[in-house]
């Protein structure tokens, strides 16, 4: 399946803006085949922490943009943004996965970002996803999750691909390159890692999206421009990885929760 990673600026707030700026994009990503395309984390506003005037009920703008886009052009795509989490006094960062049929999944970052406050703004999600799209398992993460180990290895065995939404500042650049990396070895599944690029909130992003095969070998890679990374990835080729080097029938289950 073509999997197709677009690495973008996002006008600061401006949902309506960002969605003319995306529709030539995606349209572009489906004529090149893409079956699968990856949006960055909150992509139709910036990682804002005004998670009150930009939060959105379920259903919102930015989820029927989603679907939008996946029925015009017969295809899944992803983005996270600000949803109302019913009962919850803040909205949730959560990754929005909608396929030609017009089916929504959706998973809440588990993991927010304290450094900067996030969890004063935002509502953690409390569980894994895993989606099979057209015959790939691909499992949803956000930004600073990517930090945290242990959440890939509790997937690893029903997982193919995980895809990695973020807007990771600059200056923590080799961090994000690093580790999306190690996280595919390790797992030997695909990566594939995408990150805003520009400038919002008064931070800095590089961009460096990535796509890495189950040998952490790079499948495509971006620097600080706007672009698209391309890649074919099969659970063929992760079935067969582990076969051949079976690296996760040696994880001791018992210590990972």
């Amino acid at each position: 399946m073509k999997v197709a990673a677009l690495q973008t600026d996002i006008a600061w707030e401006q949902p309506a803006q960002n969605f003319a700026r995306l529709r030539p994009k995606i349209a572009q990503a489906a004529a090149c085949g893409a079956r699968l395309v990856v949006l960055p984390e909150m992509y139709a506003c910036g990682f804002s922490m005004q998670s009150h005037a930009i939060q959105e009920p379920e259903g919102g703008p930015s989820t029927e943009f989603l679907l939008e886009m996946a029925s015009a052009h017969k295809l899944w795509i992803c983005g996270s943004l600000p949803e109302v989490v019913a009962g919850a006094p803040n909205p949730a960062n959560t990754l929005v996965l909608a396929n030609p049929a017009g089916e929504l999944h959706r998973y809440r970052k588990i993991h927010p970002f304290t450094f900067a406050g996030e969890h004063n703004h935002y509502t953690a999600g409390d569980r894994h996803v895993t989606v099979e799209v057209e015959g790939l398992r691909c499992t949803l993460f956000i930004c600073y999750d990517l930090r945290f180990a242990d959440e890939f290895w509790c997937t690893a065995n029903n997982t193919d691909a995980y895809l990695v939404v973020a807007n990771w500042p600059q200056k923590r650049r080799v961090h994000w390159q690093v580790l999306a990396r190690a996280r595919a070895i390790e797992n030997q599944a695909y990566v594939v890692a995408v990150n805003r690029v520009g400038e919002g909130g008064g931070l800095a992003y590089s961009g460096d999206s990535c796509i890495y095969d189950p040998l952490g070998e790079p499948l495509a890679t971006a620097a600080m421009g706007e672009t698209m990374l391309l890649a074919d990835l099969d659970p063929k080729v992760v079935a067969e990885a582990r076969a051949k080097f079976p690296v996760l029938a040696d994880r001791r289950a018992s210590l990972l929760g």
